[in-house]
């Protein structure tokens, strides 16, 4: 894929400001769990909480396509990968799904961060199964029930919240609804010690009689699904081009170390163990960029993507794991020290197989797109 002139100078504007003030002090927060609200507010005043958002709402505009190639180039850049995990569940599993909101301006500028409150304790993979309940008052929607590992839920001002409002119709029934942080009845309750994408907040949600107005409710009810699948395809593109970067990241990493380090009289590059991992992290790397940009040009020509996509989720969450222990036993001793920062793609890459759908459930997708469920 040949890049335009405007998409090579978007791209390397990106990966110079992820480069210079994303990354430093990515080790330190990565270590503290530290979620940097000053560095939030510059991405967004860089313009990445609104990428694929259309200009007259404040966002950039851009294709998903394009939406990839920032994204890719802030996994190349970045260092802080819990930083984009959080940009990117803040744009596309809570904003695109909320395109014309009242909310939108401000969350397209980052002035507001948005969590989609969408998985349960009983709900992960089974994720029309909620049993979370919004119930009809009048004029109002009561809602009850839990939401847990809530990306951004510690730091949201605004939740996306999916509930059922006719539990026997299941995936026909479920509705979302816009809830303010401040809302009565609304509870979060911060959680620490992630494996990875550390300085991504994460949370429980407890609604307990919250009470909305009929204007929280997204669409109308039942739209819910609708709304989810369109999200879920977004997420599972654009944000796993993150992923994408962060692998050739890495490998310029390992490229770098191999022939800088010596053993036994020679570069340990020169050794065939060694060459062959960072050969196969290098397939894995443009495999892995072969099928995401497949996937996204799919999607820019509204043409069926589902199975694309799906493919292209699950192979890149599993080759950035496979790259993550290549980098690791490339580097020995070293890589397993934090503060090299050799880890990293590793710690990061194994949320990466279960958050969007679970490798499992995309597998199960491509099996009922072949015609075998």
């Amino acid at each position: 894929m040949e890049l335009s002139p405007a998409q090579h100078e978007r791209v390397s504007a990106v990966l110079n400001f992820a480069r210079s003030r994303l990354s430093p002090g990515a080790r330190a927060r990565d270590a503290a769990e530290l979620f940097d609200r000053k560095l939030w507010d510059e991405a967004a005043e860089f313009g990445l909480t609104g990428l694929p958002i259309p200009e007259a709402w404040g966002g950039s505009g851009l294709d998903v396509v394009d939406t990839m190639l920032v994204i890719e180039a802030l996994g190349k850049g970045c260092e802080d990968g819990g930083l984009v995990f959080s940009l990117c569940a803040h744009t596309f599993a809570s904003v695109v799904p909320i395109w014309r909101s009242w909310y939108l301006r401000d969350l397209v500028s980052g002035k507001l961060i948005c969590a989609n409150a969408t998985t349960e304790p009983e709900a992960g993979s089974d994720v029309y199964g909620l049993k979370s309940i919004a119930r009809r008052n009048g004029a109002e929607y009561v809602l009850d029930g839990t939401k847990c590992f809530i990306t951004n839920a510690p730091v949201a001002d605004l939740f996306l919240v999916y509930a059922t409002t006719a539990p026997e119709r299941r995936l026909f029934g479920i509705t979302p609804f816009l809830v303010p942080r401040d809302t009565p009845g609304l509870r979060v309750a911060p959680e620490h010690g992630k494996t990875g994408l550390r300085t991504s907040p994460w949370g429980t949600v407890y609604l307990e009689e919250c009470r909305v107005p009929e204007s929280a409710r997204v669409g109308p009810e039942g739209s819910g699904a609708a709304l989810f699948g369109e999200s879920m395809v977004w997420e599972r593109g654009c944000l796993f081009a993150y992923y994408v970067g962060a692998m050739e990241r890495s490998l310029d990493q390992c490229i770098e170390h191999a022939r800088s380090r010596r053993q036994f009289g020679h570069p340990i590059g020169h050794f065939q163990s060694v060459a062959n991992r960072i050969v196969d992290m290098k397939l894995r790397l443009e495999t892995s960029r072969l099928l995401l940009y497949h996937a996204g040009e799919l999607q820019r020509q509204g043409k069926r993507c589902d199975l694309a996509v799906a493919m292209s989720k699950l192979w890149i969450s599993e080759s950035a794991l496979q790259s993550g222990l290549d980098a690791i036993q490339i580097f020995g001793g070293p890589g397993v020290v934090s503060d090299t920062g050799v880890d990293a793609l590793l710690r990061d890459a194994l949320p990466g197989r279960i958050f969007s759908g679970t490798s499992e459930m995309q597998r199960a997708i491509v099996a009922r797109m072949l015609g075998l469920a």
